[in-house]
């Protein structure tokens, strides 16, 4: 039996990514008021600051692995002495006398003479010093950390990811210290998480002294990155868990311990960490971004109970945990109205309130969304639980109406939307489509006026933009390399450097494209499904009006005694200020909206 929209879009997953925001929709008239704190009260005339504000995509997962180091694995690197360098996994080999060209490399990297340091290695690594394997395997590794510090980061990381492929390398365990040095310099696109990964904790224990805390702190959570990645989730909760209250990793580790007991489906401890980050947030002892990860911790929380508050029975209907969905909407509230996230945690938030049958507060959320305050805010499911909302409450021609108005819009939204990406959907398109994100990331993209708000928040989530990062640093290295001596850029050394960027270019923008592709789809395909849930939603209607409903869903509407639960009423703390079509900044998020029913049983 077709399931009806109201069940379908009633049980949302607290975990689930919301999409960016959109235009806002006409407003409905339905008796909307203003609860706000009587200290609060607008006075007539008084004119209040106006600031837009916009949320992004909140995400709480990674990737799959880059396909960098697998891709050069696979077709081998062309990065100087790649993962078919030196002894690529045989034996370890031991380093016997130096010749003459081995140790007047050393004198060079020793006295800063680099530019000739790096030639001499790179011939010795190649063998055309006669120098035996061990050797060769040193002057490989001294290649890297002359490279590293000429600032070539992308081509030192290309050796380093060599030997770190090569367990059995004379360098193997030395490199970990170059890779978590590199983390730092590179952006995270750069996938250095893949190559912590080749080590193990016994490996990263070595820097478990005072000495090197601070280290050892960071390996541990890269090697939890990895574990997570890769679905070892008791193994990342252990790694992470490492990670001391004093590292800048801690409370990224705490994140990340929070979600991976999502992943396992153990709220209490996932609500213990994400609770931690919190209180790190309030007693200010975040590095850097503590007002977002006190958000994105808030947020998480708040999914996490309204998952565990909503249970379904064995005939799919749901069942709530009052206690529970209390405390998600708690956490929701901890989202200030000046994060980024803010307008994602009210919307959220609407559909507990309507889970709690609080429609005022929904409707009221809803209502805030579409302020111009907010002139991009792209929640076309809005107008979806809206309608909903006055189904359940019979009035059937209002619903029909906001059904009949999503429609106008949010169909041709989608027919542009899709003919925007069609030039893209053939073979080999990467490159248009990696200049396609560039040009609307500068604001310079040629995309219908009505769709380009919508376009610009789908591809302005923080992965893709580490990716244009990670290409402009690739390209300014490049630059360098343009620059730098004749010799150094004639030697095979500097042929190899070449290469090795323009791979991890080339690499980097196909997995960017990719993320278009994918970002770009998913925000299409949800707006395709709130379509189909519109339909439903007449279909239901239809079906209400001949008296042929499903009695699941008769069961799910209100009663007239029920709605009186809905009448908006002052309390000592709030005055009712009736809505004049006139929308004031700190009336957000007080918003209520009166609505009875009109069903008949």
């Amino acid at each position: 039996m077709r399931k009806s929209v109201a069940r379908a879009v009633l049980i949302v997953s607290a975990l689930s990514v919301i999409g960016p925001p959109a235009d806002a929709q006409s407003k409905k008239k339905s008796g909307l008021n203003t609860a706000a704190p009587a200290a609060q009260v607008k006075k007539k005339g008084q004119k209040k600051p106006s600031r837009a504000a916009a949320a992004t995509d909140i995400e709480l997962d990674e990737p799959t692995p880059s396909p960098v180091r697998k891709a050069a694995s696979a077709k081998g690197s062309k990065a100087p002495n790649g993962p078919n360098g030196p002894n690529a996994n045989g034996p370890t080999p031991t380093a016997g006398a130096m010749s003459e060209q081995a140790e007047n490399a050393k004198r060079l990297y020793d006295a800063d003479k680099l530019w000739e340091a790096a030639i001499a290695y790179d011939a010795i690594a190649k063998g055309e010093s006669g120098d035996d394997e061990g050797n060769r395997q040193v002057a490989q590794f001294g290649l890297a950390k002359t490279l590293y510090k000429l600032k070539f980061y992308q081509a030192a990381y290309s050796i380093f990811s060599a030997i770190a492929e090569n367990p059995n390398h004379l360098k193997f365990n030395e490199t970990l210290l170059w890779l978590a040095k590199l983390a730092t310099d590179l952006p995270e696109p750069a996938d250095i998480v893949e190559q912590i990964g080749k080590y193990d904790e016994a490996q990263i224990s070595r820097f478990d002294n005072p000495e090197q805390r601070d280290l050892y702190w960071q390996l541990n959570y890269l090697l939890g990155r990895y574990q997570y990645r890769n679905r070892q989730y008791e193994a990342a909760l252990q790694t992470f868990a490492k990670v001391g209250t004093k590292s800048k990793y801690y409370v990224k580790s705490q994140f990340f311990i929070g979600i991976s007991y999502v992943q396992l489906r153990k709220s209490v401890p996932a609500v213990q960490a994400f609770q931690r980050i919190l209180t790190a947030a309030d007693e200010g002892s975040i590095d850097g971004g503590s007002a977002r990860m006190h958000d994105l911790a808030a947020l998480s929380m708040a999914r996490t109970y309204y998952s565990a508050s909503i249970r379904l029975d064995q005939n799919n209907a749901p069942t709530i945990d009052p206690a529970r969905l209390s405390a998600a909407v708690k956490y929701w509230n901890m989202v200030g109205v000046g994060s980024e996230y803010w307008l994602d945690a009210l919307f959220e938030e609407s559909w507990a309130y309507f889970m709690a049958g609080d429609y005022p507060h929904a409707l009221g959320n809803i209502h805030t969304l579409e302020a111009p305050y907010f002139p991009n805010a792209y929640f076309p499911e809005a107008q979806i639980l809206r309608a909903v909302i006055y189904f359940s409450n019979c009035q059937y021609d209002d619903a029909t109406t906001i059904v009949a108005q999503f429609q106008a819009k949010y169909q041709p939204f989608y027919d542009e939307l899709t003919s925007v990406m069609a030039p893209y959907r053939a073979e080999n398109q990467e490159a248009k489509l990696f200049a396609f994100l560039q040009s609307v990331h500068d604001g310079k993209a040629n995309l219908p006026p009505r769709v380009r708000p919508v376009v610009e928040l789908a591809l302005s989530d923080r992965q893709l933009l580490r990716g244009l990062e990670y290409v402009r640093v690739i390209d300014a290295e490049s630059a360098r390399l343009a620059n730098a001596p004749a010799n150094f850029q004639q030697a095979m050394v500097g042929v190899d450097a070449k290469d090795s960027l323009e791979f991890a270019r080339n690499v980097a923008v196909r997995a960017s494209a990719a993320l278009v592709q994918s970002r770009y789809q998913r925000n299409l395909d949800d707006l395709g499904e709130r379509l189909r849930d519109a339909a439903k939603i007449l279909i239901d209607i239809t079906a209400a009006r001949r008296n042929q409903l499903d009695q699941a869903l008769m069961g799910g509407q209100v009663t007239a005694a029920e709605s009186k639960a809905n009448i908006v009423r002052p309390d000592k703390e709030h005055v009712l200020w009736p809505f004049d079509g006139e929308y004031w900044r700190d009336e957000l998020a007080f918003y209520r909206q009166t609505i009875t029913s009109k069903c008949g049983r």
